[in-house]
């Protein structure tokens, strides 16, 4: 093993030719020379730059359409033989050593992000790379191995540094990098293939990293943010216009209000998330009608959280929601009005998604307990009026039908025990994350309250309402204060031992009651 190897020969072979000419061109200036396959020796050909194609390296063709060119003991053993023990073998076969491997792989990621169809996805499954990537990381003590564009500045800086060579410390580095490479996309192929098991045998994430996070959740945890590849909208994909670099809590906020919109339909929808939790939603004629009745919901929880909008972001909501202190926005687009408003407000974090990601759209969702993994669906649940069985005597009218519709939707988002009452396409009171559905109840309809005061109302905003709980009521307890707090109408799973008592006690209170047949827990 030696620290400094000089680097003389190198094999190129990239999909992403970003940065491909100027690198090749900076190594052939530092006396390099270069091997490349199809596309890449073309390009480099092209920069005026000589070329040694690898089939006269192995003295064997590319065939199969490409499928085999690098798989050949010529260009496996430049990059796996230890130069110092191996030089025999190498020279019997007459195997010249590679010191420096550039690759980056076919685009499967990108192609399924696509929608292409399967014969497609497959062709973008790379095998050679992944193969001379591994090699050539393996034998990090003579080899240097670099996957992605955003590296060659940092190889050619090392280079001059070390007289045209480079250090065992910056090869070890870059073999990491490069096993993680190979890593993910492996586990990026093997999600797709088993799209349709809901309990594959093994299951791999594959992430890059977006951002270094300055902390987690407090202070004291470290943190990261990193992208899928699946390029599906959202957060993750999102463009930030303004502001400071988005914490642990904002992204994790966010991704929860733009989930929620994106589930709410077309009509002009907001939704205000505090703690991952909504604090206000609400439909409207626009987005800035539909902000201020989101904003009503809890005018107090609502400063410092997260506004998500399901349309453009116009001048008038704009102008609306820097009235508080708000934390970050985001929204398909935003009108350079809008922009505008607040550009001056440095702080406000402004993120455009482009299209709104698709609820109904599956994916796998990962929780890391200690010593494992929960792994389930992505909630796509969803319901309309002809999915309901009314179960009381009191059938509920078309107005009440569309709100508990509503408040079923935003129950979806809400932290498990919830509860959530609704009026005329605005939340009115959300009770969140109780451990007794009855206390949820008691929340939600003390919040109500509250909206009433803010509004000068004379009695409850819950008066009227109708109420979505996430789960059944296994005591009728939680329905009665939803009675007493004045909703006239309960959208529910059903399910419980107890049902026909709840449905009584409905009977007996007046209400409209109907059954979903389906839960929204959410821990």
């Amino acid at each position: 093993m030696s620290d400094v190897v000089a680097i003389r020969r190198a094999l190129i072979s990239v999909s992403d030719k970003t940065g491909l000419t100027d690198l090749g061109q900076a190594l052939a200036a530092r006396g390099v020379e270069l091997v490349s396959t199809g596309g890449s020796a073309k390009a480099l050909r092209e920069a005026g730059l000589t070329v040694r194609d690898v089939s006269d390296l192995t003295g064997f063709p590319e065939m199969m359409d490409g499928r085999v060119k690098t798989l050949h003991p010529k260009v496996h053993g430049g990059l796996l033989a230890l130069r110092d023990a191996h030089a025999d073998a190498m020279a019997a076969h007459d195997i010249a050593p590679i010191d420096l491997l550039v690759v980056n792989l076919y685009p499967f990621e990108a192609t399924v992000a696509s929608g292409a169809d399967a014969a497609t996805c497959i062709e973008n499954i790379d095998i050679g790379g992944p193969a001379m990537i591994r090699a050539a990381a393996k034998n990090h003590a003579w080899t240097t191995t670099i996957v992605d564009p955003e590296d060659y500045a940092a190889l050619l800086a090392e280079l001059d540094a070390q007289n045209g060579a480079t250090t065992l410390a910056f090869r070890t580095a870059q073999a990491a990098i490069a096993y993680g490479r190979t890593a993910a996309y492996d586990a990026a192929v093997a999600t797709w293939m088993s799209r349709d098991d809901p309990a594959p045998r093994r299951v791999a994430a594959a992430a890059q990293l977006a951002q270094p996070l300055r902390y987690g959740e407090n202070p004291h945890q470290g943190a990261a943010f990193y992208t899928d590849g699946s390029g599906r909208p959202g957060v993750a994909t999102a463009t930030q216009h303004q502001g400071k670099a988005l914490s642990y809590n904002n992204i994790n906020d966010t991704d929860a209000a733009v989930e929620l919109v994106a589930d709410l339909g077309k009509a002009p929808a907001v939704a205000i998330i505090k703690h991952a939790n909504p604090c206000g939603v609400a439909t409207g004629d626009s987005l800035a009608q539909a902000y201020g009745r989101a904003f009503d919901c809890d005018r107090v929880s609502a400063f410092g959280g997260i506004v998500a909008l399901n349309g453009t972001l116009d001048e008038d909501t704009a102008r609306a929601i820097v009235q508080i202190f708000t934390e970050v926005v985001i929204a398909p687009d935003a009108t350079e009005a809008a922009r505008a408003v607040f550009a001056a407000k440095k702080n406000l974090r402004l993120l455009t998604t482009g299209p709104l990601p698709d609820p109904r759209v599956p994916r796998r969702m990962m929780k890391q307990v200690a010593g494992g993994w929960l792994v389930q669906d992505h909630d796509t649940g969803h319901v309309s009026a002809s999915d309901l069985k009314v179960v009381t005597k009191r059938a509920p009218s078309d107005a009440q039908m569309q709100d508990m519709l509503f408040a079923w939707t935003v129950a979806k988002h809400v932290k498990s025990n919830a509860i959530i009452y609704a009026k005329d396409g605005a939340t009115v009171g959300i009770g969140a994350g109780q451990m007794s559905r009855l206390d949820s109840s008691r929340i939600a309809a003390r919040k109500a309250e509250d909206v009433a005061e803010a509004l000068g109302l004379p009695q409850s905003a819950a008066v009227g309402s109708v109420v979505a709980s996430d789960a059944f009521f296994p005591f009728a307890d939680g329905l009665l204060a939803a009675a007493e707090a004045g909703a006239t109408a309960i959208i529910q799973p059903g399910g419980s031992m107890r049902d026909a008592d709840v449905i009584a006690a409905a009977d007996a209170a007046g209400l409209a009651m109907v059954f979903t047949g389906q839960r929204h827990f959410r821990h």
